[in-house]
């Protein structure tokens, strides 16, 4: 018995990265937009748009739902980063610029997360999804931005605090690992999501960093019950 050939086998040589050059930034960018965080507060009957920060991001879902609820968010958040650009790898795996179709879809979803149209293009600050995304195309430089998050989070409890240096460590990192070849005809585009994202990620916590220099940035802290925190917009997430 002939096993049938993959569907992606069967097409045309270079047909499937075609198809991927352009089905997969789209699929990444309405995946990316699915927002977690809120959908995650819907289901304890919270809108956690009302309370804590105001994002829909896994922070502030922990801070009004609970650590459990944003652990979850966390992970799914970053999950709709890594899905599509491991999708992407696989089906432009024969191509000189599968590199490139990853880096593509990969601000696709961080864009999504940031700007999802039908919140009226306010989303989250692209942290969770952004690791999921540089995860799969960076892995190294990944882990070291997460530990570089995790310490400062553990010093600081200021989540905002660790999301920055994440930010800047990505990209040192990146330019450690790769010195020269950085911005090659191979890597370029690698090269310029490491500065563009985490320099967009930066943006995207410009209250935060005036809250800072204020002192005036709270601390992450688990509510004492899965009731939704009764503490004042526009505190760190």
């Amino acid at each position: 018995m002939t096993v049938p050939p993959l569907l992606a086998d069967s097409l045309p040589a270079g047909a499937t990265t075609t198809i991927a050059m352009w089905l997969c930034p789209i699929l990444g960018h309405f995946l990316g937009a699915i927002p977690v965080g809120l959908l995650l507060g819907f289901a304890q009957g919270v809108d956690i748009r009302q309370h804590g920060s105001g994002n829909i991001g896994a922070t502030n879902a922990a801070r009004v739902l609970g650590w459990k609820w944003g652990i979850l968010a966390l992970v799914l958040d970053a999950l709709k980063g890594l899905l599509p650009v491991l999708a992407a790898r696989i089906l432009t795996r024969d191509s000189p610029n599968s590199i490139h179709v990853q880096v593509v879809t990969g601000i696709f979803a961080i864009l999504g997360h940031m700007f999802p149209v039908w919140l009226g293009f306010r989303g989250g600050k692209g942290v969770a999804t952004g690791l999921g995304v540089a995860l799969v195309l960076s892995p190294i430089s990944s882990l070291f931005a997460l530990a570089a998050y995790l310490l400062m989070f553990a010093v600081t409890r200021v989540s905002s605090m660790g999301s920055l240096v994440a930010a800047l460590t990505f990209p040192t990192a990146e330019w450690i690992r790769t010195g020269s070849n950085m911005f090659s005809s191979e890597h370029w585009s690698l090269g310029v999501f490491s500065l563009a994202i985490p320099a967009l990620i930066i943006l995207r916590h410009r209250s935060n960093i005036v809250r800072m220099i204020r002192g005036q940035e709270g601390a992450l802290k688990a509510p004492a019950a899965e009731a939704p925190a009764a503490d004042p917009p526009k505190q760190d997430g």
